[in-house]
């Protein structure tokens, strides 16, 4: 699919490969632009199939269709390469790199955050990445399929291609990927096994945190306990593993039944932000480590990686178990 220069835009006709896509997916592969640009414009009237505006980003397109976007006046700006990033890489192929990421290091740019970020330092030591003729979904997150959040630290995967990318993405949407957590929270966890089955949305308090709605989208969360600590304050030891991928699904769903994250300031409540063990953390770390990381690869199978538990989380088990 080639979208061709339109008078107040780019202009191209739906192939069949696309039939029955999502409109804002399909002019994101189109425009380069972040979903975010894309349903702005969608919502400004500014995308056109075979010439009526859109009224909906969910709208499929249709083969032989039309689609015409009227681009933003200014285009989001992608990585500026930064070799000064400092990461880990515990796997690297001509497909993807498994990065496993410090606690502290943002991963993509946003709100506050337009350099220094994970997909700077890739952008730098993987150029291939910020290539003129890789069509991202998203310019400015080139790779990026999942993320971890600043205080979070370990595994995640960066593709090298968007062909890849959509693979891996699809893999996670369709819960065929792996992906586990170490974690300490606050109290004591009766049961030795148990999951978590509740949808994940927006908080309609508040915007910028997520919450257990049922008009959010489905989530489940399995966890095993490890080891239960009875001082300075009673603290469960979690492996945790996710079916589903929503924003912020571990510490929502930890805390939804009275356990929050160590560490937590957003969705913990006093202990678990002051108490004392939150206390042996550094500032602004959460103890949430994404420990392991299974994906089939686009060529060699499924393949599983580890990553130990950071030296700093061990000093506070350390000190628990003393």
């Amino acid at each position: 699919m080639t979208a061709q220069p339109a008078p107040d835009g780019l202009e191209v006709t739906v192939p069949e490969a696309l039939a029955g896509t999502r409109v804002d997916r399909a002019v994101a592969m189109v425009s380069g632009l972040p979903r975010r640009v894309v349903n702005e414009l969608v919502a400004a009237g500014r995308v056109r199939l075979d010439g009526v505006p859109v009224r909906s980003r969910h709208d499929p397109v249709g083969r032989g269709q039309v689609l015409s976007v009227e681009l933003p006046d200014e285009r989001p700006a992608g990585p500026a390469p930064d070799a000064s990033v400092e990461f880990a890489v515990v796997y690297e192929d001509a497909d993807l790199v498994v990065v496993d990421k410090p606690a502290g290091l943002v991963v993509h740019h946003g709100a506050g955050h337009a350099g220094g970020t994970l997909v700077d330092g890739l952008a730098a030591r993987y150029p291939d990445l910020v290539r003129s003729e890789h069509a991202w979904p998203d310019p400015t997150r080139p790779g990026i399929v999942h993320r971890l959040d600043k205080t979070t630290s370990g595994l995640l995967v960066v593709a090298r291609t968007p062909d890849v990318q959509g693979a891996l993405s699809r893999q996670l949407q369709e819960r065929r990927a792996g992906r586990e957590y170490l974690t300490l929270v606050t109290g004591s966890v009766a049961a030795d096994d148990g999951s978590i089955d509740a949808p994940i949305g927006r908080s309609s308090r508040q915007p910028t945190r997520m919450a257990l709605t049922p008009s959010g989208r489905p989530a489940r969360t399995g966890y095993h306990v490890r080891t239960r600590y009875a001082a300075p304050e009673p603290t469960s030891y979690l492996d945790v593993r996710l079916d589903t991928g929503r924003t912020h699904q571990v510490r929502v769903h930890l805390s939804a039944i009275g356990h929050p994250v160590v560490g937590d300031a957003r969705y913990g409540d006093n202990v678990a932000r002051r108490g004392a063990v939150a206390s042996m953390l550094g500032a602004g770390r959460l103890f949430l480590h994404a420990t392991r990381l299974s994906l089939e690869h686009p060529r060699d199978g499924t393949m599983t990686w580890e990553s130990p538990l950071p030296a700093d989380l061990a000093d506070v088990l350390d000190r628990l178990g003393s």
